[in-house]
C-alpha cells in the first residue's frame, strides 16, 4: 500500500529544549512517525522550497515572534521569517491547502489575511474556557468537542478583529478569537493544541525571563496551568492528519 506523503511542522523556537519537546508532542498527538512529520525549523536558516503537492499538510507551532511588534523592534530572522510565511501563505489560501497554525499560527495566518493583531487581548500562560461559535460547533476538525472545553493559552498578542475571509470557530472570555477558518481546509488557534501538562511547563521554565509572567510569578503561573486537566484540545491534531493525509 502507497504511504501517505508527510507532513511538515514549521517550527520557530530557538530554544533547543521547548523546539524539541514541541516536536516531541506533535508526533505524539498527531500520531505520525517521524519520517511522516518533517520538521523545518525556520530560526535555523531561510525555508527551502516547499512542494505542497508532494505533502499532505502544514502544522505551525508556537514561537517567540509577535506580527504586531513595529518593525524596527524586529531582527532579522524574525522579517525573513514573516517573509517567508507570507509567500507560503499566498499558495496554501490560494489552493485551500491544509493548514493548521497553533498560536504564532494564528499570527501568521491573520496578518496574510489582514486581520487586527494588537494587544488588547493578550492572555497570561493559564488554562482558560474556550466555547465553540455555530460555525465551530459544525466544524469538520471539531467533531465531538464539547462546546466549551478548557485549553493551554499564553501570549502577547492576539486576533482582536477578523477580516471577512475568517470563520469564527472559537473564542474565550479574554480572547475573542481563539480559533478560525479560512476557505475550507485552512485553520489557525490561538490555544495550544500540542501541549499536555508536562509541555506547559517547560514552556513556563523555558521562557521565564521573555515577559510572559513577572520574574516573581513563577510559582503562580505552574500552579495556573495545573488548575484543571486540559484533554480536549490535542484530538484537533490526529483529526486534521485523519482529514488530510493522502
Amino acid at each position: 500500500m502507497t504511504r501517505p506523503k508527510p507532513f511538515v511542522l514549521l517550527a520557530t523556537r530557538a530554544e533547543d529544549v521547548p523546539a524539541d519537546e514541541e516536536y516531541a508532542l506533535f508526533l505524539r498527538f498527531t500520531g505520525l512517525e517521524e519520517r511522516d512529520l518533517i520538521r523545518i525549523r525556520m530560526e535555523a536558516g531561510p525555508l527551502p522550497d516547499l512542494d505542497l503537492d508532494a505533502l499532505s499538510g502544514i502544522f505551525v507551532g508556537g514561537g517567540p515572534f509577535n506580527a504586531s511588534d513595529p518593525v524596527e523592534k524586529k531582527s532579522p530572522v524574525q522579517r525573513r521569517v514573516e517573509a517567508e510565511f507570507t509567500r507560503l501563505l499566498d499558495e496554501v489560501v490560494a489552493r485551500d491547502f491544509p493548514f493548521l497554525g497553533a498560536c504564532y499560527g494564528i499570527g501568521t495566518l491573520g496578518s496574510h489575511q489582514r486581520a487586527v493583531i494588537d494587544r488588547t487581548y493578550s492572555e497570561p500562560i493559564s488554562v482558560v474556557p474556550v466555547s465553540l461559535t455555530d460555525a465551530g460547533a459544525d466544524e469538520p476538525l471539531l467533531a465531538g468537542f464539547p462546546r466549551t472545553f478548557d485549553a493551554f493559552v499564553g501570549h502577547k498578542e492576539a486576533v482582536s478583529l477578523l477580516p471577512a475571509s475568517a470563520v469564527l470557530l472559537a473564542s474565550s472570555p479574554t480572547c475573542p478569537v481563539q480559533m478560525f477558518r479560512v476557505g475550507r481546509n485552512v485553520y489557525a488557534t490561538q490555544f495550544h493544541p500540542e501541549l499536555d501538562l508536562d509541555g506547559m511547563q517547560t514552556r513556563v521554565h523555558a521562557y521565564a525571563g521573555y515577559g510572559y509572567f513577572g520574574a516573581d510569578e513563577l510559582d503562580l503561573t505552574l500552579a495556573a496551568v495545573r488548575r484543571t486537566p486540559v484533554t480536549h484540545p490535542p484530538r484537533l491534531l490526529r483529526t486534521f492528519v485523519e482529514r488530510h493525509a493522502r
